[in-house]
């Protein structure tokens, strides 16, 4: 006798026999259920039906296995799988939790080494301007020294030496020609220069009006020409020429306008 295993749902063998049990066929008892070859499955054979729906489930069939059954209702597994899930998030919140609990620790120590650093820096500026106060007199003269050279600056910053100059313009003069008068004006550091409003004469620092004798009619243009040559001078103008019956002589005169290369800068730092 031959044994198996059948689901439920596996309709009955045609011997009309109870679930699981294979009874012979009727008839002569010489002769044998057909057995099919190896690789290929009798006809009706309840292990594999065809034209099952797709997508359906297949079980493998053991001959002789351990019977096992899962009675589990599908509950208890949905509830298992909650159980794994929760369990999964609460270690990620205290995770987060540990993580969060780590940042603010090391926010608060990092706050205190600031506080203290700021503490001993502000010590320290005390200790400093401590210090500074038993230098308080030399101080107090470095300030004057300095001052006092920046007044300097300030009063020699349009200084001219006028009498280098006029030795100058004296040099260049005709012959015969001997000065009589020079006025000068020149501009101060507190006050700018008036300029000329004739756009042929450049910018001066200091004006020059020379007076001069001569016996015979002076040649004016030359002498012009010769103070125009001298260092510092922009430009120079010839004046009227007279003559003088009660000395009998020529009277000349020539303006002449500097600038500011005559300055002296005596007490300009060096380097500038």
């Amino acid at each position: 006798m031959s044994i198996t295993l059948r689901r439920p749902s596996d309709p009955p063998s045609e011997g009309g026999a109870g679930p699981g049990v294979e009874t012979p066929p009727t008839g002569n008892p010489a002769v044998a259920p057909a057995v099919a070859p190896a690789g290929t499955e009798a006809p009706g054979s309840p292990r594999k039906r065809r034209g099952r729906p797709a997508g359906s489930r297949q079980e493998d069939l053991h001959i002789g296995g351990e019977p096992r059954v899962d009675l589990l209702p599908p509950e208890v597994r949905t509830a298992r799988r909650d159980r794994r899930l929760r369990r999964a998030f609460g270690w990620g919140v205290l995770v987060v939790a540990l993580v969060m609990v780590l940042a603010v620790g090391a926010a608060f120590a990092f706050n205190i080494g600031a506080q203290a650093r700021l503490i001993g820096a502000r010590l320290e500026t005390t200790d400093l301007l401590t210090q500074q106060q038993q230098y308080a007199e030399v101080r107090e003269v470095q300030r004057q020294v300095a001052l006092a050279e920046a007044a300097q600056q300030v009063g020699a910053a349009t200084e001219i030496d006028w009498n280098a100059f006029l030795q100058k313009v004296q040099s260049v003069q005709p012959a015969g020609v001997t000065l009589k008068s020079v006025s000068v004006d020149s501009a101060s550091p507190i006050a700018v220069y008036q300029q000329s409003t004739d756009p042929l004469q450049g910018p001066r620092v200091g004006t020059v009006a020379i007076e001069a004798y001569s016996p015979t009619l002076p040649d004016v243009a030359a002498w012009v020409s010769a103070l125009e040559k001298v260092d510092g001078v922009v430009d120079a103008v010839p004046g009227a020429t007279n003559f003088d019956a009660t000395t009998n002589q020529y009277v000349a005169s020539v303006t002449v306008h500097v600038g500011e290369a005559l300055y002296t800068k005596r007490f300009q730092p060096k380097g500038k």
